[in-house]
């Protein structure tokens, strides 16, 4: 086994702590009102995917299909999901957001963006902001 650099070990370090302190700003400013991480969670999912079925979102989530079946009953009785018979398997349900539901996800995301975008121009300078976007470039590759 190669030995792993300090420079990759500090960069580690780095990068888990400063993502999960972003992660906890962005969910102050991020208006959800009392929905759960979970639900959120699925609620972006399908924001981004598309529909789903319960059990191809539990896969996804990496939760088990009855914490999924839970989610989703609170989702539904918000409003915030809508659910219609799978066209390819009439036993199961598809699973979409409701109008309401993509409204709160892009509401949300928008003031994230919004409140990120003010901080990086308040707070840092053109070539700052530009050394970011290459981080992030390369951190994207990391991801992929």
């Amino acid at each position: 086994m190669t030995e792993i650099p300090a420079s990759a070990i500090t960069a580690a370090s780095d990068v888990r702590t400063v993502y999960s302190r972003l992660r906890r700003r962005l969910r102050e400013v991020a208006n959800l009102g009392d929905l759960t991480p979970s639900q959120t969670s699925v609620l972006s999912r399908l924001s981004k995917d598309g529909p789903a079925t319960a059990s191809m979102l539990a896969t996804l989530e990496r939760i088990r299909p009855q914490s999924m079946a839970t989610l989703i009953a609170a989702l539904a009785e918000r409003g915030l999901i809508e659910r219609t018979p799978d066209p390819t398997d009439g036993r199961r349900q598809q699973i979409s957001l409701s109008a309401e539901g993509r409204q709160i996800v892009e509401g949300s995301r928008r003031e994230r963006e919004e409140w990120l975008a003010a901080e990086l121009a308040r707070d840092f300078t053109e070539a700052e902001r530009q050394t970011i976007i290459s981080a992030m470039a390369l951190l994207d590759r990391l991801a992929s």
